[in-house]
């Protein structure tokens, strides 16, 4: 039977996935998740180095950043624990959400209230506070837009979010750092948590995802914490809830993922996946500085001009998931990916052309904002909905680690070659994650990843 590829039309059919109402409420909420982050990193910097404050001090600050590297150690609360008010009148997911939402606008008060040249400690903890409020929001952000969306508009989720995200990043730097400049700290701050409103009057009115039919598909796993009750009716009423509690919050999300045929293998595939991409990520400034172009025009071209290129990248990937699948996606995406960093192979070649810079910045960040869209939309598709926000955040930190771990030896690496060389070697690092990606889609090309809660409810049928 001849293959037959997709026209200009089908493409053009397939946008209406950015119409849908449910997409369009993740890019008002990736806004939301975006606009805290710089407020407890660059922009506080900033706010810091102009109070006087040392840059080894400053440094230190980027510890209060660390809730969003451990998000997931309560992500099973998110999950399971149902909050006194809120749950009950908005449901698990809006609760929690608006919850934290607005415990962000009042730490954005609180911190933009300090005075970091009088007493350093309140501005540290109202970073740490803001931190943590905005790491629990991102958990039921992203538990909401798996649960909200239908597998074919994950890709579009994915794409949303970075737009929104970075959106509200632009905001929370430039525009901060503008009203700063002319009504002071506090007002920056202020305006910032006041643009929260966004995220809650989303929350508002978006309604709750339907839950209650996830409950089918995980039956086996929530009996045995019934059992373990019964087993534990020797111990006083209160150790044998939160015992029960902890073994569903927390043991049954990881016992639902190891159910899925060569889950190992997807565990490593997760791994490798973006493995050439971080080893270019975190050479590339070196690079950029060696050949030698300029900061204004580094600044220009990749962090104005490149960001543009990886939002246009996002949405690409996700109308490509819509219209493709996701699999076939992470296959197309993740070949441009890896060839984007021979682009960098021939820009260290030529040297510091800026034309070519350009060229090199367009691939780079149009390929990775693609592979970003459709990886994120394959981690989406693995968590079962009974347990999204434990399984999302477990399998986005495995990335996140994997990425930084993997991308530790690069420095030692570019010290040992030149940079064609080791813009070539990046490439080939690409290559164990789409051979892996292949036989997965020759080994179970079509498993169903996610939980189907229909199904679950027909077999009760």
């Amino acid at each position: 039977m001849a293959t037959t590829f997709p026209s200009l039309s089908d493409w053009w059919r397939s946008l209406a996935v950015y119409r849908d109402i449910r997409v369009i409420r993740v890019l008002f909420l990736g806004f939301a998740s975006g606009l805290p982050l710089l407020l407890v990193f660059s922009t506080l910097s900033y706010w810091l180095a102009e109070s006087e404050v040392s840059k080894a001090t400053i440094g230190l600050f980027a510890f209060a950043s660390t809730a969003y590297g451990f998000k997931f150690l309560w992500s099973p609360l998110v999950d399971r624990l149902r909050l006194p008010v809120l749950t009950p009148l908005f449901g698990q997911r809006r609760g929690w959400l608006l919850l934290a939402q607005v415990l962000i606008m009042g730490c954005m008060v609180g911190l933009g209230s300090t005075d970091p040249a009088v007493d350093l400690w309140w501005t540290a903890l109202w970073a740490v506070l803001l931190a943590f409020a905005s790491a629990t929001q991102d958990i039921v952000i992203d538990a909401y837009r798996v649960e909200s969306l239908e597998e074919h508009q994950l890709g579009a989720g994915a794409g949303t979010i970075v737009l929104g995200y970075r959106l509200g990043m632009v905001v929370a730097s430039g525009g901060a750092l503008i009203i700063a400049d002319f009504a002071g700290w506090f007002w920056a701050y202020a305006v910032m948590a006041g643009l929260m409103g966004i995220g809650i009057l989303t929350a508002l009115l978006s309604p709750e995802p339907d839950r209650a039919a996830a409950t089918a598909s995980v039956r086996e796993q929530e009996s045995r914490v019934e059992a373990l009750l019964e087993r534990t009716a020797h111990l006083p009423g209160w150790a044998r809830e939160t015992l029960g509690f902890l073994y569903g919050a927390v043991v049954c999300p990881f016992v639902d993922f190891m159910t899925r045929r060569h889950w190992i293998w997807i565990l490593v595939f997760i791994a490798l996946y973006k493995y050439g991409d971080a080893l270019l990520g975190i050479m590339a400034m070196p690079f950029y500085e060696e050949i030698g172009f300029t900061k204004t025009e580094v600044g220009v071209i990749s962090k104005g001009y490149g960001v543009v290129m990886t939002i246009v990248g996002g949405l690409l990937g996700g109308l490509m998931v819509a219209r493709l699948g996701i699999m076939k996606a992470l296959l197309i995406c993740g070949v441009a990916q890896a060839g984007s960093n021979l682009v960098f192979a021939w820009q260290a070649y030529v040297g510091a052309d800026i034309g070519w810079l350009v060229v090199t910045i367009s691939v780079e960040n149009l390929t990775g904002g693609m592979g970003t869209a459709a990886f994120v939309a394959y981690l989406s598709s693995l968590c079962n909905i009974a347990y999204t926000a434990t399984q999302y955040a477990l399998v986005s930190s495995l990335m996140s680690f994997a990425r930084t771990f993997f991308s530790a030896g690069g420095g030692w690496l570019a010290d040992q070659v030149d940079w064609v060389t080791y813009f070539l070697v990046t490439t080939l690092a690409a290559v164990p994650g789409l051979v892996l990606l292949l036989w997965m889609m020759r080994t179970f090309p079509s498993e169903v990843t996610r939980a189907d809660p229909k199904a679950a409810l027909a077999e009760d049928d």
